[in-house]
């Protein structure tokens, strides 16, 4: 089972080694663009990350909507198969 604290941690992780994204930076209210200088080119590197996390294949358009770090982890929760709890 995936948890969103388990997204997160990838996603911190992965920020942090793909693009030096400091740990701290990574909080569920970040803007990815704004906040954290994650470009569009960026974003596909990120997905093909949590496409590891998550064992499944998301089109790089599934992420097309999302703007913050929290949005990011509904979107791998929900593509992976576990409810976004609202």
């Amino acid at each position: 089972m995936l948890s969103r604290e388990k997204v997160l941690e990838h996603l911190i992780i992965c920020l942090g080694e793909l693009f030096e994204v400091p740990p701290a930076k990574v909080v569920l209210d970040a803007r990815l663009y704004e906040d954290l200088d994650i470009d569009s080119i960026d974003a596909v590197d990120l997905v093909v990350q949590l496409q590891q996390l998550t064992r499944r294949r998301f089109k790089p358009e599934e992420f097309r909507s999302v703007r913050t770090v929290s949005d990011v982890v509904d979107r791998v929760c929900e593509l992976a198969g576990e409810p976004a709890p609202r």
